[in-house]
Parts: structure tokens; C-alpha cells; sequence
């Protein structure tokens, strides 16, 4: 089965296909993604609307491109999966919108994908996939998240951020240093070149039993230490390495509580911040003196993107599961609410 996917949740453009046939990494046949970044740079962060009318503008040509890349025709698609949630309504809808009427117009089916499934599904598109269980970290700008995946399709939320996600926190401490939109990566960048242990930060909830997590405080913290600094750049280095490690470190901790919890020996890391070099490094080393395994996507399919939704898609609609022809968002989703991958 070739699936078209198309993720427009946010400010990012994405469609891929994807074989079922051939399967793994190869079965990604082409993906493309288009940012928004330079868009949304002036004002320091996605505003909604114009999010919304950038995915019209470039959606289309995005499909013609990426169906060229793979050397396949409309007429070669075999289904339809799309971003219908969570994310911005307006975005959502635009991508929702072309999915239905493209499928509709190859008498194909089509199925709206759980966004934050897509992420958690991104790692079995690569060779030697994890096979459930496992416990799953989604870590990104607009989740923290920790999952026990009890079969694909079966999900229990295990703990997750009481305030900022912890790709927020990276952005949001990123403005407040000075730093060009979108921060996160630059702060990461930036950590590089700073000195550990010259700022420690606290390892927020890490002292209270739990799964939940707290970056708020933290993200406080990086404030008055950056105000009472000289604002060299040494320190703004040094000060973005200590935020980075209570981050890393924090995470770590978190997930091996959750794999003790559950009994599970597999983790798996996506969404945005898993691209982050300190956090793997970080979580393959507690997984190897664990005895167990830590299995990332490839950096490119980390953030957002159409290759995961795509993947996604395929497995419930090779499981006979899609929906009717109307155009369905749901902004606000419980991926709990999922129902089992299981043929229809």
C-alpha cells in the first residue's frame, strides 16, 4: 500500500509516501518538508493565522514535488493519511481539507493521524525496530510526555509536564538570553561551547517520587542567574550547558524511573528535542549500563514532518481502520482515546 501522508499541524509543511510493500527505512519512497521559520521570525514565535495561510500557499506544490521525488502519479496512491490533531485548528484544517478532497477524488480511503502517534511511531520506520512494549519519551515544544506502549495502537499515559514542555523551556530560555528565533536549537548549539558545572541548575521534580514533570522553576532559575551575570559570551555559553544538562539530566531520570515502573527494557525517544546530541549520548549510556535498548528516529524525522504521518496512517489503514468523507480536527486530543491497531 503507498500512503500519501500530509502533517500541517503547526509551521511546518509536510507530505511523504510511504510503501507498505517494501517497508522500513526504504519503504519512505520521498518525504519533503517546508518551515515556516523566516515566516514567524519577526514576530518570535507561530502566529496561527499566518501559519494557516502559508500550508494553502505551499501544500500543493509540496504533494506535486514529493510524488515526483518518488516517481509515482495520483494514480499510484493506495490511501491517504493526514494530521488531524492535536495542533492549530486553522493549520489543521488546511491539510485536513486537501487530504479528504484527494482522497475523495482517487476513490481511496483516508484517515486522520493522532500527531503525537505519528512521533511515537517514527522509530519503527528505522532498521531493527523496537517491538512492544516499551515506554516511550515524546519530548518536543508542545509535549513532555512519558507513554507505556502496551501494543501499538495501546497507550497509557504515564506522567507528563505540569507547565512547559521541555522544548518550550529551551525556547522560551533561549528569548530570554538574547538568542535569534527559533531558540532551541541555537541554545543547543550554544551548550557546546559552555563549560559543565560552572552553572548548576536544579533537576526539577526529580526529588519527589512521580512521572510528571515541572520546567517552569527551572526556566526561572536561568533567568536570574543570566541577570546577575556579566553576559559575557563564556558565560551565556556556560549558562546554556548547565540549562542543557538539568534538562538531559531531568529526562534521564524521569525514564528510567518509568522503565523500572513498568518492567519494560525498551525506551524510545521522539519529537523535536530527541534530535538533541547531549540527550542521546545521555540516554544510551543509561541504557547500556541498564542492559536494555534506547531507540531513536533519524534527526531529519524528528521534528515534525510527513514521513511519521505517513507511517502512521499505513498501519491503521492496512488495519481497515479510516474514516467517513467529512473534514475532522480535533485541536485537543487524548491519545489514550486511540483505538487498538487490530483488523477491523
Amino acid at each position: 500500500m503507498k500512503v500519501l501522508g500530509i502533517e500541517t499541524s503547526c509551521d511546518e509543511t509536510g507530505v511523504a509516501v510511504y510503501d507498505t510493500a517494501i517497508g522500513g527505512v526504504d519503504g519512505l519512497r520521498a518525504h519533503a518538508v517546508y518551515s515556516q521559520i523566516a515566516l514567524h521570525a519577526e514576530y518570535g514565535g507561530v502566529v496561527p493565522e499566518l501559519a494557516s495561510r502559508d500550508h494553502v500557499r505551499k501544500l500543493l506544490p509540496l504533494v506535486r514535488q514529493t510524488l515526483d521525488e518518488a516517481g509515482l502519479s495520483t494514480d499510484d496512491i493506495d490511501g491517504v493519511a493526514y494530521t488531524a490533531g492535536p495542533g492549530l485548528v486553522g493549520a489543521l484544517l488546511v491539510g485536513a481539507g486537501v487530504a479528504r478532497a484527494l482522497a475523495w477524488g482517487l476513490d481511496v480511503p483516508a484517515i486522520g493521524v493522532h500527531h503525537m502517534e505519528g512521533h511515537l511511531l517514527a522509530p519503527l520506520m528505522e532498521d531493527d525496530p523496537p517491538a512492544a512494549p516499551f515506554v516511550a519519551l515524546l519530548v518536543s515544544g508542545g509535549h513532555t510526555q512519558l507513554v507505556a506502549v502496551d501494543a501499538i495502537g495501546s497507550y497509557r499515559l504515564l506522567g507528563e509536564t505540569l507547565d512547559d514542555a521541555a522544548g518550550e523551556a529551551f525556547d522560551k530560555t533561549a528569548k530570554m538570553m538574547g538568542l535569534p528565533y527559533p531558540g532551541g536549537p541555537q541554545l543547543a548549539a550554544l551548550a557546546e561551547h559552555g563549560t559543565p558545572g560552572v552553572f548548576k541548575f536544579p533537576r526539577p521534580m526529580t526529588t519527589r517520587p512521580g512521572l510528571d514533570f515541572s520546567f517552569s522553576g527551572l526556566k526561572t532559575q536561568v533567568l536570574l542567574a543570566w541577570q546577575a551575570s556579566d553576559k559575557t559570551d563564556t558565560t551565556k555559553a556556560d549558562i546554556a550547558r548547565g540549562f542543557e544538562d538539568a534538562v538531559v539530566d531531568t529526562l534521564a531520570i524521569k525514564c528510567a524511573r518509568a522503565l523500572d515502573a513498568t518492567g519494560f527494557d525498551t525506551l524510545i525517544v521522539a519529537g523535536g528535542v530527541g534530535a538533541n546530541t547531549r540527550l542521546r549520548e545521555k540516554l544510551r549510556a543509561d541504557a547500556q549500563r541498564r542492559g536494555g535498548r534506547v531507540c531513536f528516529p533519524r534527526p531529519a524525522l524528528c521534528t515534525d514532518n510527513g514521513a511519521m504521518i505517513a507511517f502512521a496512517g499505513a498501519l491503521r489503514l492496512e488495519a481497515g481502520q479510516y474514516g467517513d468523507a467529512a473534514v475532522h480536527v480535533v485541536p485537543r486530543w487524548d491519545m489514550a482515546t486511540l483505538p487498538p491497531l487490530a483488523a477491523a
